[in-house]
């Protein structure tokens, strides 16, 4: 019996490790929302919304410290810009280089991200544009 209750405690000690980031709640959300559930997107998500630190200063729809996600998604759309090398350290600002100093403080964070994760939060920004 004693094994059995061990079993069912480790067995959701490990589900709560799936997810850093996210609840099932939180992507029902984003689903209702009309943001996509592709992997890469939701992983973008859980950066974003995590180790990325990304929703302190960007929100999806209003300018706080920095620009919105639509804003940065539609001018690096427009601009055919590489969100993925500015994240890097490597580009140059192109939605508000005013800010540039600010959010350049963030590349160390975002230097050591892996290339999946970049072009993951790439993903996620991309997705808040308008599908129409």
């Amino acid at each position: 019996m004693l094994l059995l209750a061990a079993s069912l405690f480790s067995c959701k000690q490990e589900e709560k490790k799936e997810s850093l980031y996210t609840t099932p709640a939180a992507d029902e959300g984003a689903e209702a929302a009309g943001i996509s559930q592709d992997p890469s997107v939701s992983l973008g998500r859980e950066i974003f919304n995590g180790k990325g630190n990304c929703f302190s200063c960007h929100k999806p729809e209003q300018k706080v410290i920095g620009p919105s996600i639509k804003q940065i998604a539609k001018i690096y759309k427009d601009k055919n810009g590489d969100m993925v090398q500015f994240l890097k350290g490597k580009g140059e600002p192109i939605v508000d280089p005013s800010q540039y100093e600010v959010m350049k403080t963030n590349f160390y964070i975002t230097r050591n991200f892996s290339e999946e994760e970049l072009k993951a939060l790439e993903d996620y920004m991309y997705s808040h544009l308008d599908k129409r």
